[in-house]
């Protein structure tokens, strides 16, 4: 069964909503750790979306999966690159790891333009 991969993003965001209002000090913090790690330096930030894609897998995250598939779309990622990454998760994460790299196509689905 396919899932929606825009409303689990959209149900992600709702939550960090509300630790905005209930917790702002820890989702700012974790806020500022993501996006000092996401901004361009070594790697790009392509490169690194497409990575947190395969780790994504590898965590068995729905929502962090949505997350950065879209985010790498955003930048600029091919729908072929964004699957080879998750493949990757699957080689990293084994069988459970392929049960999730289902999401990946779901999300591939829902957010390529």
């Amino acid at each position: 069964m396919k899932r929606d991969m825009k409303a689990l993003l959209d149900e992600f965001y709702e939550s960090v909503g509300k630790w905005q209002k209930d917790s702002p000090s820890q989702i700012g913090k974790f806020m500022e750790l993501l996006e000092a790690i996401e901004r361009p330096g070594a790697l790009d930030k392509k490169t690194k979306e497409l990575m947190a894609v395969a780790l994504s897998i590898t965590g068995h995250c729905e929502w962090c999966i949505a997350y950065h598939v879209k985010a790498a779309f955003d930048c600029g990622a091919t729908a072929e690159e964004i699957r080879e990454s998750g493949w990757v998760g699957v080689l990293m994460g084994g069988g459970p790891a392929l049960s999730y790299s289902q999401l990946v196509e779901d999300a591939i689905a829902d957010f390529k333009k």
